[in-house]
């Protein structure tokens, strides 16, 4: 059901929950804990970063197998609440969960499944989540609602992070006197705080958002109808060319996003020599812009369209990115990367407005399941490309180059899709 008009509030609610979710990608996954988790916890920090991603690798699994069933099956309940609610419980109980790991090898079975589970649960929840912006807005605005949860998101993750370094880790007095630093309990204290944050502002979404109807299907029925219809839209995938298209060459360049943002601080660190201080303040400061750009692109997209909105934002990325790799001076890695920043937010929101639009009525959830297992299904290609490049030359930079031959086939890919005229 496609919303005629908007509701201001609703609207709000629904970007606090972006604002909520984002905290433990920020504090949890990319900063603090993956930190001390590595240099802590595990036996050494090579062995951290492995076990980290092994199980940032199992997470993707379980989302690219449930993503598109439940979405499937979410579509025949017609419900989406619930399936956010649940999901969102989970994940806040996991980041609960990881205070108790402790500073010793012991703690890193209970770190990587909490770690697992979080992971896992966040992105189920949020392709309900995504879903549900086809009921808030007419068409014609669903860029600007995509742009703003976005922004909402890189804003808040912000935020908690800010709090958690300042008020926990580098406080001399962690939350008032209210933690102590034993066992590194301010550090790890991180965690249920960025748990705390995503219930919190989750809290909006479930009293002023609305959702779909039920319809009824016991879970039973659901279940089976949900995947007689997944399959019959995989046999039939012809039918939705565009969609197809689309979810390729989302699949492309959001690995390259992904490679981008989790290797960033690695070339700013080896190429330009850059502390770890430097490079937090340098991924605050691209969270910033990021939010900007996506607030901003937001009214271009309802203005032009998504399609055109992604296309100019590759375009923007491989432009920036390529100077980047050219450049040796500090200074103008620091401002060719906080360029950079403005076209990553837009993109991701610009596709989500994308699917929003291509998806057919009374099945959304599904697509958005599809859209998670395809951001999933070649996560591998980006780390895999640019480390076999860096270990063949011997190069940093010739490794990162490698991520924008992904946003170029992802450019080249989206130019066969065909938006619908709103």
């Amino acid at each position: 059901m496609t919303a005629k008009t908007m509701d201001p509030r609703a609207i709000a609610a629904w970007c606090s929950y972006d604002w909520g979710m984002t905290a433990g990608h920020a504090v949890i996954d990319t900063f603090i804990f993956s930190v001390y988790f590595s240099r802590s916890v595990a036996a050494t920090p090579a062995e951290g970063t492995a076990a980290w991603s092994a199980a940032l690798a199992a997470a993707g699994l379980v989302i690219a197998l449930l993503s598109p069933v439940l979405g499937a099956i979410a579509d025949r309940t017609g419900r989406r609440k619930p399936w956010i609610a649940g999901f969102t419980v989970i994940a806040v109980a996991a980041m609960l969960a990881l205070y108790g790991v402790t500073p010793e090898p012991a703690s890193a079975p209970l770190a990587l499944a909490g770690l697992a589970v979080m992971v896992a649960a966040r992105e189920l929840a949020l392709v309900f989540y995504s879903a549900m912006l086809s009921s808030l807005a007419p068409p014609d605005h669903y860029g600007r609602v995509s742009g703003w949860g976005f922004a909402a998101g890189y804003v808040g993750g912000l935020a908690c992070l800010v709090l958690a370094l300042y008020g926990l880790v580098k406080a001399d007095a962690p939350l008032f006197g209210l933690i102590g630093t034993a066992a590194q309990e301010n550090v790890r204290a991180v965690a249920p705080l960025s748990g705390l944050w995503l219930a919190l502002f989750a809290l909006p979404l479930f009293f002023w958002t609305p959702d779909q109807p039920a319809t009824g299907l016991g879970l039973r029925r659901a279940a089976r109808e949900g995947l007689e219809t997944l399959w019959r839209t995989l046999r039939e995938v012809r039918k939705y060319r565009d969609i197809a298209w689309f979810l390729l060459a989302a699949a492309i360049y959001r690995d390259g996003l992904a490679t981008l943002t989790g290797f960033g601080g690695l070339y700013a660190a080896g190429s330009f020599g850059m502390s770890f201080s430097e490079i937090l303040v340098f991924a605050m400061m691209l969270n910033v812009t990021a939010a900007l750009g996506a607030a901003g692109f937001a009214w271009v997209d309802d203005r032009i369209g998504a399609k055109p909105t992604i296309v100019i934002t590759l375009i923007g990325l491989l432009v920036f990115a390529s100077g980047i790799l050219l450049v040796h001076d500090k200074g103008w890695f620091w401002g060719l990367s906080l360029g950079l920043g403005t076209f990553i937010g837009p993109s991701q929101a610009a596709g989500r407005s994308l699917l929003a639009r291509l998806a057919p009525e009374g099945m959304e959830n599904e697509m958005f399941g599809l859209y998670g297992l395809s951001g999933k299904a070649t996560a591998f290609l980006g780390p895999l490309a640019l480390g076999g490049v860096t270990a063949a030359t011997e190069s940093q930079r010739a490794g990162m180059a490698t991520i924008l031959v992904f946003f170029l086939v992802g450019l080249l890919l989206m130019l066969k899709v065909r938006e619908p005229v709103a």
